[in-house]
């Protein structure tokens, strides 16, 4: 069992850049691939976007084609830690971010995570 907790999203301004952090409980961290996905204002509750995901050692990422040159994602296994850089921030970034996680390797579909965060808001605003 991995339990994850967002932290990172705020207000920020088209152009700008934040990094989220999601931070996860237990010691088999290193064991599971991670993702980020989004859920975007007046989208269902499960009706996820897929972001970014991230391979057990870090060593493969997979990537949203709109977000691909813009976001990071990157781990610490070291510190039970993903993180998702996000440089140009647009208004259609607007999202509430979730960091999922799962056994096997990365895929964006958001129904194969076992483990998810409550989410953190990231609002792209002027």
């Amino acid at each position: 069992q991995v339990q994850l907790v967002e932290s990172g999203g705020r207000l920020v301004q088209p152009g700008g850049s934040l990094r989220l952090s999601c931070a996860a409980s237990g010691r088999t961290f290193s064991s599971y691939a991670m993702a980020w996905f989004r859920r975007a204002p007046g989208k269902e509750e499960r009706e996820f976007e897929f972001v970014a995901a991230i391979s057990q050692s870090g060593s493969t990422a997979h990537y949203l084609g709109s977000v691909k040159d813009r976001f990071t994602i990157s781990r610490d296994n070291g510190k039970n830690t993903v993180y998702l850089q996000m440089n140009s921030l647009k208004p259609e970034d607007t999202a509430v971010y979730f960091c999922a996680a799962r056994r096997d390797s990365p895929t964006p579909g958001p129904g194969t995570y076992e483990h998810w965060g409550q989410g953190t808001q990231v609002t792209v605003s002027s």
